[in-house]
Order: structure tokens, then sequence, then C-alpha cells
């Protein structure tokens, strides 16, 4: 596989700028709503939680 050319590097520099450019401001609105939102870890770690044991369980059975 041949190197890109100088020219396809300064394009897709400038497309990667473009589009964060262009999403910036969704990403500003996004990270102020997280700062403000209440912080409810349970709700996220109880089901992530419960999943890992339900793989442990399958681990086993199909170990046994």
């Amino acid at each position: 596989m041949e190197t890109a050319a100088w020219w396809e590097i300064l394009l897709g520099g400038l497309a990667a700028l473009l589009v964060i450019l262009w999403f910036r401001p969704g990403i500003k609105a996004a990270l102020e709503r997280s700062r403000t939102a209440k912080k409810d870890w349970p709700a996220a770690l109880i089901p992530l939680g419960l999943v890992v044991l339900f793989v442990l369980l399958l681990i086993q059975l199909a170990r046994g």
C-alpha cells in the first residue's frame, strides 16, 4: 500500500477540522448538560454488575 500524497493528507486534515467545527456547538451543549445532570451512577452500575454476574454464571455452566 502506497503512502498518501501531501494533498490527500491536507484534505483529510481539513475535513477533520471542519467536522470538529461543525459538531462543536452540539458537543459544548452536551458537556454542559452532563455537568448539570443528576449523578445517577447506581442506575448504570447495577445493570452492568448484573450482566457481569450473568456472564460469569454462563462461563461456570460451560466449564462444568
